[in-house]
């Protein structure tokens, strides 16, 4: 993905900040270069496998 910034001119003035989750970014100001990543950490108990319901054509009961 490109992406592309025109830097102009930030006039900030007062900021109230409740909270910044995990997956957020809170910036003001310059940044040549952000790096985003992700990871996927279900714990293995979560994971259900099998069996499985079958669905029932038609939509009926």
């Amino acid at each position: 993905m490109n992406y592309t910034v025109i830097n102009r001119d930030v006039h900030v003035g007062d900021i109230h900040l409740i909270a910044v989750t995990s997956s957020a970014v809170f910036l003001i100001g310059d940044a040549d270069v952000i790096n985003l990543a992700s990871a996927f950490d279900t714990p293995p108990e979560s994971l259900i496998i099998g069996p499985f319901v079958p669905l029932i054509p038609g939509g009926g009961l």
